[in-house]
């Protein structure tokens, strides 16, 4: 079609015109218009208002749909519809009753643990004791030997007051020896006394969790024989502390009777330093050995 023929046809002389095709609305939308009659405007005024109707109706379309899920919220302004204000909730106690299985297993963990603690202290006192046990036993010997050199020169071994090595003038070490008080055997008891006593002690305070002294097991019964004679040799040392201290200051050499009674002082407590030292060895070599 040419554009001179389509204008031809547009053109009100031949009858026709171009209108608005008819729109359907609410007479009670914006943009409708009313002549003063109430009556609906012409034609003219509908195709005018149509356009207007429309933008209305998307201008509301677009204000009631709901925002979508994704969009932003600007910075500082509330979803909530009904906003409470902020209510710091108390917060949950954690404070859980344990159960009895985990107050038995809680149990059974301190019980192991004290007893790991045990057998760690036991190892750790038995080297000490064993290092004192074996410096007491030298200790010792070397105390009985002095003891023996001192009994010879004073008594001889079945001398009088007036025939023995310190009154013949062949005593071991000089005349010296028989004067006062033998310093060389009065120290070394003193030393022996002292490690006697620590490792003594030492024993009595060893932590036994095992109960190792009960049974028929080879090692109790060594064990329980260890302890009795530890007994044993603790009445030694102390009857020898006490014999020695009795015969060195309360008797009078020159004196005949003094001498007897010193003598016979002197011989039970060099043989008690024996049977000491004895009952020392077997517990120690029972140990050691």
């Amino acid at each position: 079609m040419s554009p001179l023929f389509a204008f031809l046809i547009a053109t009100p002389i031949f009858g026709f015109q171009l209108s608005a095709p008819a729109v359907d609305f609410d007479v009670s939308a914006p943009g409708v218009a009313f002549d003063v009659s109430g009556s609906l405007a012409p034609p003219q005024a509908a195709s005018l208002g149509a356009p207007v109707l429309a933008l209305d109706i998307a201008m509301a379309a677009e204000v009631e749909a709901p925002r979508p899920a994704d969009t932003a919220v600007p910075q500082g302004e509330s979803t909530d519809p009904d906003p409470q204000p902020n209510v710091i909730e108390p917060a949950a106690s954690t404070t859980s009753v344990p159960t009895a299985a985990e107050t038995a297993s809680t149990s059974a963990a301190a019980d192991e643990e004290e007893y790991a603690d045990a057998i760690r202290g036991r190892n750790r006192l038995a080297k000490i004791h064993r290092i004192l046990g074996i410096t007491t036993w030298v200790a010792m010997a070397a105390t009985l030997t002095l003891g023996f050199i001192q009994y010879s020169n004073l008594y001889g071994f079945g001398g009088s007051h007036t025939d023995n090595p310190c009154v013949n003038g062949n005593a071991i070490g000089g005349y010296e020896a028989c004067l006062g008080r033998p310093l060389p055997h009065t120290i070394s008891s003193l030393v022996t006394t002292a490690l006697y006593a620590s490792t003594f002690s030492l024993s009595l305070f060893m932590p036994d969790p095992d109960n190792a002294a009960e049974g028929d097991s080879d090692f109790a019964r060594t064990l329980r024989t260890h302890k009795i004679l530890r007994w044993i040799h603790l009445f030694g040392m102390i009857s020898q502390i006490t014999l020695g201290l009795v015969t060195a200051n309360l008797f009078d050499r020159a004196s005949e009777s003094d001498f007897k009674t010193a003598q016979a002082l002197g011989t039970v407590h060099m043989g008690i330093g024996l049977v000491t030292f004895g009952a020392l060895t077997w517990a120690g070599a029972m140990m050691v050995f």
